[in-house]
């Protein structure tokens, strides 16, 4: 079935990016997961997931001769409620046609319904992603040392505890595969857990955490000299999430000496990507040059089979 599902994504692409068939983030049992009820099964609207049970990686491989063994895992956002997909697509395709191999992670949403513990279940995923990706880099001709993760709004704080809490031992890892991202963008992530975000917060740890749980779940408080290299956009202007979370895992970056580039842009709101701004795609072109800058943009020697 692997063999099989390889082989069809290796033919199978366009100029823009692979048409390939999602791979799924475990090959057995899913930790931390209870049946699912009749009924409740996977829903899209307009680009809009809701009720995941199966996690699934979705590729965009470059185009053939432009892979530079880099790899990306971007999270949707959607407030831990739904997955909301257009934005990550448009950037994962733009991704692909940079030479970067890119990831969609369609993860978990936490509920009590499907999950013995909904407060670790997206970060499972996300640590799979990063265990998987890893283990089949080869395959893939990505480099093990050139994966770094994307996430935007609340799959910013999802991507931000992975890059942060990856030594919490919440999955299977029999082969001690290396679960630290090599970088990080983060684009108008949820990061403080207060009153501010009241959805994002109950929807993954509840309404009445305690203030140990509220420490832990506000990434900024995991950050550490371990913390890998960052990449941070926001609009001044959002309506959604403050700036304020941006500017806060900013500083613990800065305090520990971690190497990060921010970006505030005048306006944006929230929830763009590179079509929907005023600017334009301008913020990926600087990520680009970050990338460039720290050396995940060039080619290293890796190609897709």
């Amino acid at each position: 079935m692997l063999q099989k599902t390889f082989i069809a994504l290796s033919l199978a692409f366009s100029l823009q990016h692979a048409t390939a068939q999602d791979i799924p983030l475990y090959e057995g049992a899913i930790p931390n997961a209870r049946p699912a009820p009749e009924g409740y099964v996977e829903k899209d609207s307009l680009g809009r997931i809701f009720m995941v049970t199966k996690p699934v990686l979705i590729p965009f491989f470059p185009p053939e001769g432009k892979a530079n063994g880099t790899a990306v895992l971007i999270f949707p956002g959607g407030g831990y409620f739904l997955l909301s997909m257009p934005a990550c697509e448009e950037i994962a395709r733009a991704l692909a046609d940079s030479g970067i191999t890119a990831f969609i992670v369609k993860y978990r949403l936490p509920s009590d319904v499907i999950m013995e513990d909904k407060s670790v279940g997206p970060l499972q995923d996300a640590l799979s992603a990063i265990r998987l990706v890893r283990r089949r880099a080869a395959e893939w001709g990505i480099d093990p040392h050139r994966v770094g993760l994307m996430g935007l709004s609340a799959g910013g704080h999802l991507a931000s505890m992975a890059a942060t809490q990856q030594e919490r031992t919440i999955i299977p890892n029999p082969e001690n595969t290396d679960l630290r991202p090599d970088f990080l963008a983060l684009l108008y992530p949820v990061i403080i857990y207060d009153p501010a975000v009241p959805r994002t917060r109950e929807n993954l740890i509840g309404k009445n955490p305690s203030a140990e749980t509220l420490r832990q779940y506000s990434t900024d408080q995991s950050v550490s000299s371990k913390t890998p290299p960052a990449f941070l956009v926001h609009a001044a202007d959002d309506s959604v999430i403050p700036l304020q979370n941006t500017l806060a895992f900013f500083n613990a970056l800065m305090r520990h000496n971690v190497k990060t580039e921010l970006h505030v842009l005048q306006t944006g709101d929230h929830g763009f990507a590179l079509t929907d701004l005023p600017s334009g795609g301008n913020w990926f072109q600087m990520f680009q040059s970050w990338l460039r800058e720290n050396g995940w943009l060039s080619t290293s020697g890796n190609s897709r089979p």
